[in-house]
C-alpha cells in the first residue's frame, strides 16, 4: 500500500496523459441458500454482521428475472458499478474504486512522465476543479489556471463527472487535442480552451537570486525524487550570496507526506512536528516529525502559497507557520488535507480509500478549510495579461525587511 497525501485525489492528470471491495459479495454457499440467485459467484466469506445486503440481493435478482435486455448483461460491470455506488455515497472525491484499466493508468501516473495536458484536478464543493497547471504543460501554457472550474470536456457536461470519468475524457494521445469549457470564478468568465496533449515530464524545483541576497526557490512537487534535487539545489544556495529565502509553493498540489518531512527537517528544528495524523473514530493521532539537519532554521524566509497549494504543499506552508512564524503570502490555499491509502484488490482492481485527516502542528485541519495567508495578495487579469506578479513583488518586499 502506497500512502499518498495527495488529491488532492489528486491526479496528476494524465491530463496528460481509488469500496470496500467484499462489501458486496456474499459467501458463495449462502447465496443459492437465500435467494437462488444465478450467475453471482463468491470467493470470500466474513461478510459484516452489522450490515443487511437482503436489499442488494432482491435488486440483483430482479434484474436477473425481469430487465429487458438480460441476455447482455455483464455481471462483471455490474458489481464493478456497486462498488462504484458505495463508494460514491460516501461523498468523498479521494476515495475511488478503480477498475483493471483504471487501476493500471494511475501506476503509470505517478511514475513521472506520462502524456496529456498536464494539469491535476480535483473536486471542490461538487464541481471538477483545476488544481493547478504543471509547470511549462500544455496546460499551463493554454492558459489554464488554479481554480478554474470544468463545465465541459469537448461536449460532455461535468456535472455529477467522477474524476475517473474526467481523467479518462481529458487523457489521450499526443498532439491530439481536448477542449475544455471552463469558468473563472475570479470574473465569472466562461470560456472554452483547446488544449494540445504532449508528453509530460513533472518538474520539481528550480531556483534564482533575486536583490542579490534573496534564494527565490520554486518548488513544484513532493515526488520521489525531490528530496535529492532539493538537497542538490540547496547546496548551491549555499554556496551562494543568498542570506534570506522565499519559498514559492503555489500551484504545488502536494505527493509524498514523507518528502515534505524530509525538506521541512532543512528549515525546522530536528524533531519538530510536521503534520498530525488524525484517524477519526477515537484513534489515537499520529505525529510526524522534521527529519534533518535544520541548516536553514536561522534564516529569514517567507512562503508563497494560492488556491493551487494543496496536499504536501499545505502540511509544509502549515508546519512553518506554526514552528517559525513564517508568514505566508498570497491566496487560500486548496485545503486538499486528507490521507489515502492505495489497497491493490483482486482482478486488477485497487481501491484508493481516505483513512485520516491533516491536522498543522497547532492542530488546524487543513481538510476542506486550507490555509488563509497573513498577507493577502490578488493576482487580476491586467497582472498576468502585463506579465506581473504582485504576490511575488509582495514576497521581495516583507523578505527585503528581515
Amino acid at each position: 500500500m502506497t500512502k499518498k497525501t495527495t488529491s488532492l485525489f489528486i491526479f496528476i492528470l494524465l491530463l496528460a496523459g481509488a469500496a470496500f471491495y467484499g462489501g458486496f459479495y456474499y459467501g458463495q454457499s449462502q447465496v443459492p441458500a437465500i435467494y437462488g440467485i444465478e450467475g453471482l459467484g463468491n470467493k470470500t466469506l466474513g461478510q459484516p454482521d452489522d450490515a443487511d445486503f437482503s436489499l442488494f440481493w432482491d435488486a440483483w435478482k430482479t434484474i436477473q428475472e425481469k430487465y429487458v435486455d438480460r441476455s447482455k448483461l455483464n455481471k462483471k460491470e455490474m458489481v464493478y458499478g456497486a462498488i462504484e455506488g458505495m463508494v460514491k455515497s460516501l461523498k468523498d472525491p479521494y476515495t475511488v474504486f478503480f477498475k483493471p484499466v483504471e487501476s493500471k493508468q494511475f501506476l503509470d501516473d505517478v511514475s513521472g512522465s506520462f502524456s496529456g495536458i498536464g494539469a491535476e484536478i480535483g473536486i471542490r464543493k461538487d464541481i471538477l476543479t483545476v488544481i493547478s497547471p504543471l509547470e511549462d504543460s500544455p496546460a499551463q501554457q493554454a492558459g489554464l489556471r488554479a481554480g478554474d472550474r470544468i463545465l465541459k470536456i469537448n461536449d460532455d457536461v461535468t456535472a455529477d463527472m467522477t474524476i475517473n470519468q474526467a481523467v479518462n475524457l481529458i487523457r489521450g494521445p499526443k498532439d491530439s487535442v481536448v477542449k475544455l469549457t471552463i469558468s473563472r470564478p475570479s470574473n465569472d468568465e466562461v470560456k472554452e480552451i483547446n488544449i494540445t496533449r504532449g508528453d509530460i515530464k513533472i518538474p520539481t524545483i528550480k531556483w534564482e537570486l533575486k536583490e542579490d541576497k534573496i534564494a527565490y526557490i520554486q518548488l513544484f512537487n513532493f515526488g520521489q525524487t525531490a528530496p535529492s534535487e532539493f538537497r542538490n539545489k540547496i547546496l548551491e544556495v549555499l554556496r551562494g550570496s543568498a542570506d534570506r529565502i522565499i519559498l514559492d509553493l503555489r500551484n504545488n498540489p502536494g505527493g509524498y507526506l514523507e518528502v515534505s518531512q524530509d525538506i521541512a527537517g532543512w528549515f525546522m528544528e530536528p524533531g519538530s512536528i510536521v503534520a498530525i495524523e488524525d484517524f477519526g473514530n477515537g484513534a489515537k493521532d499520529k505525529e510526524y516529525r522534521a527529519s534533518g539537519n535544520g541548516v536553514l532554521k536561522n534564516i529569514p524566509m517567507v512562503v508563497l502559497i494560492n488556491e493551487g497549494s494543496a496536499s504536501a504543499s499545505e502540511i509544509l506552508a502549515g508546519a512553518l507557520k506554526d514552528n517559525r512564524k513564517v508568514k505566508l503570502i498570497g491566496a487560500k490555499s486548496f485545503g486538499k488535507g486528507s490521507v489515502q491509502e492505495l489497497s491493490n484488490l483482486r482482478e486488477g482492481t485497487s481501491l484508493k480509500v481516505t483513512i485520516a485527516k491533516w491536522l498543522t502542528p497547532s492542530g488546524k485541519s487543513i481538510s476542506g478549510e486550507g490555509l488563509e495567508p497573513d498577507v493577502k495578495v490578488e493576482i487580476t487579469k491586467e497582472d498576468i495579461d502585463n506579465q506581473k506578479d504582485p504576490q511575488l513583488e509582495k514576497a521581495v518586499e516583507i523578505i527585503l525587511q528581515k
